[in-house]
């Protein structure tokens, strides 16, 4: 493993790549919450990180920041492909399950649960482009 810090060896390279030292949070992990505004009191509540592994993190991205983002596509890309992937070998699985009827007794909170699905679905098909 290779060390590549700020002066406290905060955040180390791992096979899992920049990682917040003493822990399995990556720097990818936080620039999802960074990149969607989260603030970042809830990031670090959200991942039980100290206010000193916090700002060492938003130090060394805003530091390496060309290296950090040129990284984080690249996970990024990885995730969408593995996804597209499990997707298309689960397909037919998908299919069938969606298929499947109601458990007895549940047919009220399953059609709550379909119209609530349909108005998500909705919701996020309009904002596509945002995407």
């Amino acid at each position: 493993m290779t060390t590549r810090s700020n002066k406290q060896s905060a955040i180390i390279r791992t096979e899992r790549g920049l990682t917040i030292a003493g822990t399995r949070i990556t720097l990818y992990d936080v620039m999802d919450y960074l990149t969607a505004q989260y603030p970042h009191k809830f990031i670090r509540t959200l991942f039980r990180l100290t206010d000193e592994q916090m700002n060492a993190a938003l130090s060394y991205i805003e530091a390496n920041r060309a290296e950090v983002e040129a990284e984080y596509r690249v996970v990024l890309d990885e995730a969408r492909e593995l996804q597209q992937y499990w997707r298309e070998q689960n397909r037919e699985l998908i299919e069938k399950i969606a298929k499947m009827p109601p458990p007895p007794g549940k047919e009220d909170a399953w059609e709550k649960l379909q119209a609530h699905k349909a108005k998500l679905q909705a919701r996020l098909a309009s904002k596509a482009w945002f995407f």
